[in-house]
C-alpha cells in the first residue's frame, strides 16, 4: 500500500472540524446594528411552513384590470422566481383563471421577528419595473424608516422612460469601499445587446447631465453621467444594506409583473409541526451522534474515531449546501421530509464506515498485515458502498425532478406536494454526495495517513484480535 504523508491526517482532520464548525454556527459580524453575515449556518436556514409557520396571501389585478390566462400565468411564473431565487422552496401557489385570483403559501424569513404579513407579502408581490429617466423630478418626499429621505412618483421631464428592465441580462449585489474605508454597497447590472446599445445612447445623450433610476415610483439613485458607457455595464447606489442590495438585485433578476397586484386578503400561518419539536429533534439527533460515536469507536476503535471525524464533516457539508454557505449553492427552505432526508444520509454514512471498518477487521483476522489490510479492506468495501449510494441518488434525483418547482406532474399530484417530497430528495442527495466525499475519500485519506504512525501500528487499534501486535 502506498503510504500516505503523516501530517495528512492532522490537516484533513483539523480542516473538516474548522469547516463544520463554521458551516454548523455560521460566521458574521455587526457594524452598529446591522449584522454583516459572512458565511451563513444553521441559524440562516429558513424553516418550512410545517415547522415555523408562515404566511398566505390571494392576490387580485389592481385598478379592476382585466388579466388575461396568459398574464395570470406570467405573474405566478414571476412569484414563483423571486421565491425560487429566494432560497423558497417550500410554497404552495395556485393561478385560479375564473375569478382572476393568485394564491400563495410560503414560509417567515429566517430572521424574522416581528411576524409582518404586509411587509412579507411585498417582497413577493411588488411591481419591480426597472426604468431610467432623465433627471431627477418628484411629486412627494417621505422619509423612511432608516431617517433618509425617500423620492417617490416621477414628475415633469422625468416622467418620461429612457429605458426599462427588461435589458437587464444579470443583476449582482456587490459593494465598493468609500474613501473612509467603509463599504457601500451596490448593484452592478450587465446589460443585454439592445441594453447596451440604448445605455450607450443614454449616457451620449444626457453626458454630464442627471439620470435618475427607479423602482416602480420610487427613485432608488440619480447619478451625473460623467463618461459614455458603451461596455453594457451599469451601477445602482443608493443608501442600501448588504440585505436591499441583494433583494433589489433578486428583484430585477426576476423581471417585472405584467400587471400591479393588489391584497384582497391575506392571513398568518400556524405551524404545523411547531418549533418546540425542532428543538427536541436536535436534542434526539445530538444523542444519538453520541451513542453511533461510542458504539464506533468502541466496536472499531481507530476507524471508529476516523468515521466519527468524517461523520461530522458529512453534517457540516450537508448543512453547508442547505443553508447557503456556499454561494454557488443557493440557500433552501427546511423542512421535516428535508430533516428526514438528511437523518436518512447520515445512516447511510454510518453504513458506509461499518462496511469499511468491517472489511478491513476481516483480512486483519485472516492474517494480513496493516497496510496490507487497509488496501485490501478499502478496496473490497467500494464495490458495496457505490453500489447503495448510487440508488439512492437516482431515486433522489428522480424525486427532486418529478416534484421540484414547475414539474411536469404537479398538475397530477398537486403542487401542495411540491415542497416537501422536493426538500426530501434534496436533503437526501446533499447528504449522500457529502458521504461521498467525507466518508469514502477523506476517512480513507486519513486512516492511511494515521497508519503511519509507528504509536498505532497495532492490529487491535484496527479492529483486529486484542493481542494483535
Amino acid at each position: 500500500m502506498k503510504r500516505v504523508p503523516k501530517p495528512v491526517f492532522f490537516i484533513v482532520a483539523l480542516l473538516i472540524l474548522a469547516f463544520s464548525f463554521t458551516a454548523i454556527f455560521g460566521v458574521s459580524y455587526y457594524t452598529g446594528d446591522n449584522k454583516n453575515t459572512v458565511l451563513k449556518g444553521i441559524g440562516d436556514i429558513r424553516w418550512g411552513i410545517d415547522i415555523r409557520g408562515g404566511v398566505e396571501a390571494t392576490f387580485k389585478p389592481a385598478d379592476n384590470y382585466d388579466a388575461s390566462d396568459a398574464d395570470l400565468e406570467a405573474a405566478k411564473s414571476i412569484i414563483e422566481l423571486r421565491m425560487v431565487s429566494q432560497g423558497i422552496t417550500d410554497y404552495e401557489l395556485y393561478a385560479d383563471r375564473n375569478s382572476d385570483r393568485i394564491i400563495v403559501r410560503f414560509p417567515w424569513k429566517s430572521d424574522e421577528k416581528d411576524f409582518n404579513a404586509v411587509e412579507a407579502i411585498e417582497e413577493i408581490s411588488s411591481t419591480a419595473k426597472l426604468t431610467f429617466r432623465p433627471g431627477n423630478s418628484h411629486e412627494s418626499t417621505d422619509v423612511g424608516s432608516d431617517g433618509e429621505y425617500v423620492y417617490k412618483t416621477p414628475t415633469g421631464e422625468t416622467a418620461t422612460e429612457l429605458m426599462d428592465g427588461s435589458m437587464v441580462d444579470k443583476a449582482e449585489a456587490g459593494y465598493i469601499n468609500e474613501n473612509n474605508g467603509e463599504p457601500k454597497y451596490i448593484v452592478s447590472l450587465t446589460l443585454n445587446d439592445q441594453g447596451a446599445k440604448k445605455f450607450a445612447e443614454i449616457t451620449q445623450e444626457y453626458l454630464n447631465k442627471t439620470v435618475s433610476i427607479w423602482m416602480d415610483d420610487i427613485m432608488l439613485s440619480a447619478p451625473t453621467v460623467q463618461a459614455v458607457i458603451s461596455d453594457g455595464k451599469a451601477q445602482i447606489s443608493g443608501n442600501f444594506t448588504a440585505q436591499e442590495a441583494n433583494k433589489l438585485a433578486e428583484k430585477i433578476n426576476a423581471g417585472a409583473l405584467p400587471f400591479q397586484l393588489e391584497t384582497a386578503n391575506y392571513g398568518n400561518i400556524s405551524p404545523t409541526l411547531g418549533e418546540n419539536s425542532l428543538t427536541a429533534m436536535a436534542y434526539a439527533g445530538i444523542i444519538a451522534f453520541i451513542v453511533i460515536a461510542l458504539i464506533m469507536l468502541i466496536f472499531y476503535r481507530l476507524p471508529g474515531f476516523i468515521a466519527i471525524i468524517a461523520l461530522t464533516g458529512q453534517m457540516g457539508l450537508s448543512i453547508a449546501a442547505v443553508s447557503g454557505y456556499f454561494n454557488a449553492i443557493p440557500s433552501f427552505t427546511m423542512t421535516l421530509p428535508g430533516i428526514a432526508g438528511l437523518i436518512l444520509s447520515i445512516g447511510m454514512g454510518v453504513d458506509c464506515n461499518v462496511i469499511t471498518a468491517e472489511r478491513i477487521k476481516e483480512e486483519m483476522n485472516s492474517g494480513r498485515t496493516i497496510d496490507s489490510a487497509l488496501e485490501r479492506g478499502t478496496k473490497n468495501s467500494l464495490t458495496a458502498i457505490i453500489d447503495g449510494n448510487m440508488t439512492v441518488i437516482i431515486v433522489s434525483i428522480i424525486l427532486m425532478l418529478v416534484f421540484g418547482p414547475s414539474n411536469i406532474l404537479s398538475f397530477i399530484f398537486g403542487e401542495s406536494t411540491t415542497g416537501t417530497i422536493y426538500s426530501f430528495g434534496f436533503t437526501l442527495l446533499v447528504g449522500v454526495i457529502s458521504n461521498f466525499i467525507m466518508g469514502v475519500l477523506f476517512s480513507r485519506l486519513m486512516l492511511r495517513s494515521i497508519a503511519g504512525f509507528k504509536v498505532f501500528r497495532k492490529k487491535w487499534l484496527f479492529g483486529g484480535a486484542k493481542d494483535g501486535k
